[in-house]
């Protein structure tokens, strides 16, 4: 299926500014600007006029970008951005049909196709927008109770939860009450990020702390007020709370999960139905502006687009910092390499692989968020439309793979994808813990962790993927 590469470099801040050959040379730039009769206006499209949803991130950048520098509307299509508020609006909104499509969780269609947490709507999507860029970030008063607690787990990385655990079970011989972190939805990759990285260190984050939900511009405000104590979000909102001086940043999720699914661009399963030109002719939009984004030169002007008030509304110097490729963990400490914090078009991370939505279907069992038994596969297929990207990106002359799952956690370089229409150069793909995940046995997955709150009989489970 794949083949490791011997000589992947490891990326500096130098090596990212010179990364652009590594996204195809003169063929990526063909397909920037490739020949169709699609791109030469609005033909056969059933709607031209679009609002799409945002939340003020560093990755609504696809939406932004291909509004921002003409590739929308190089492919007929006349594009409003829309910032909202938190993502149950987007959810809502998308599912009332107020928005055409929007940034979404990776999870939240196919949380809105089995109706986890809200009411049951279809919804699918056939473009990822990104891999990586989120972060765990604590208070400097729970750093430093964490440094105290066990100083040599804190100056490993990836740095794992031993430390906190330590603090935990102080607390709890003391009688103090649980310690309250955030996350910014119940079915985000930030929810089950921080989920994964405490439990692998043995804290059950139902039990032994409160886990609550915070929108992400909210987040700085609410560690500065002391109204938590930690929290899982995207960027700029880590990189935020170091610059200022009122916390510490742990780890990234691209260190507990190297080049894993974050945000894709959602809509729902009627409108795609009704609309599916126009779906098309938007993911092929988005597919170019992923690649423009994805060329080094090109990201200090992204910055600049996406720092303005009427998108992430926050100083360029720190949205600067992971898009640039460096992390900074503390003030003191200075900017680290971290070339791949954010990934918009590299190792296929614009493809829907159906492999990641089981991924996110395990964590939402594991978690008690799905407590009927499902066909994985089935679910999957029915909400990440690899079917559609591969029609919209037939005739942009890129690399697409023609397999619709992978392995994930036995990569620990990059590798090469050969079962694609040209081979892909793929990243690291392993997990902190050691662990692997085979899409093909996600009981066996689920069965692997000690920790969990499964409602879904395990028996009854495998019964419907027979």
């Amino acid at each position: 299926m794949s083949k490791q590469s011997k000589d992947f470099p490891t990326l500096s801040r130098r090596g990212f500014i010179k990364a652009g050959a590594g996204l195809g040379g003169a063929a990526m730039l063909s397909s920037l600007f490739p020949a169709g009769a699609w791109a030469a206006g609005s033909e056969g499209l059933e709607k031209t006029a679009l609002k799409f949803g945002i939340i003020p991130l560093t990755d609504c950048a696809p939406i932004v970008i291909a509004k921002e520098k003409g590739f929308f509307k190089k492919h007929g299509l006349d594009v409003m951005v829309s910032k909202e508020a938190s993502w149950a609006n987007i959810r809502d909104k998308v599912s009332l049909g107020e928005l055409d499509g929007a940034h979404m969780l990776a999870g939240m269609p196919i949380a809105a196709t089995l109706g986890v947490g809200a009411t049951q709507k279809e919804t699918i999507t056939a473009f990822s927008m990104d891999l990586n860029g989120n972060g765990i970030t604590v208070s400097n008063e729970l750093y430093e109770r964490m440094v105290e607690a066990d100083p040599e787990a804190m100056k490993t990385r990836p740095t794992t939860a031993k430390a906190l655990k330590k603090v935990i079970d102080a607390d709890k011989a003391a009688g103090k009450e649980p310690m309250t972190f955030a996350m910014v939805f119940p079915v985000s990759t930030h929810n089950y990020e921080i989920r994964y990285w405490m439990a692998s260190a043995g804290i059950d984050p139902d039990r032994d702390v409160r886990l609550i939900v915070i929108p992400p511009p909210q987040m700085v405000a609410n560690l500065q007020s002391k109204n938590i104590v930690g929290y899982c979000v995207g960027e700029p909102w880590n990189q935020r709370a170091v610059e200022m001086g009122i916390g510490r940043s742990i780890i990234t999720n691209y260190e507990i999960w190297n080049n894993n699914p974050e945000k894709v661009f959602g809509v729902t399963r009627e409108w795609a139905d009704k609309h599916p030109n126009t779906h098309k002719a938007a993911v092929r939009a988005l597919i170019e502006a992923a690649q423009w984004m994805d060329q080094p030169e090109n990201r200090k002007e992204v910055v600049k687009i996406i720092s303005a008030k009427s998108y992430v509304n926050a100083p360029e110097s720190v949205v600067e910092n992971s898009m640039t490729g460096t992390w900074l963990y503390t003030k003191a400490e200075g900017p680290q390499q971290m070339p791949d914090f954010n990934v918009f078009y590299r190792y296929a991370a614009t493809f829907p692989w159906q492999s990641h939505a089981v991924w996110f279907l395990t964590q939402m069992v594991r978690w008690g968020q799905i407590e009927q038994p499902i066909n994985f596969h089935k679910v999957a297929a029915q909400v990440y439309r690899s079917d559609i990207y591969r029609d919209a990106a037939k005739d942009l002359g890129i690399a697409v793979p023609t397999i619709d799952f992978k392995t994930e956690g036995s990569n620990a370089a990059g590798w090469t994808l050969d079962k694609a229409t040209a081979p892909i150069a793929m990243g690291p793909d392993r997990f902190f813990d050691g662990k692997t995940f085979d899409p093909a046995k996600p009981l066996d997955y689920l069965k692997s962790f000690e920790i969990h709150a499964r409602k879904v009989d395990l028996a009854a489970l495998a019964q419907a993927n027979a």
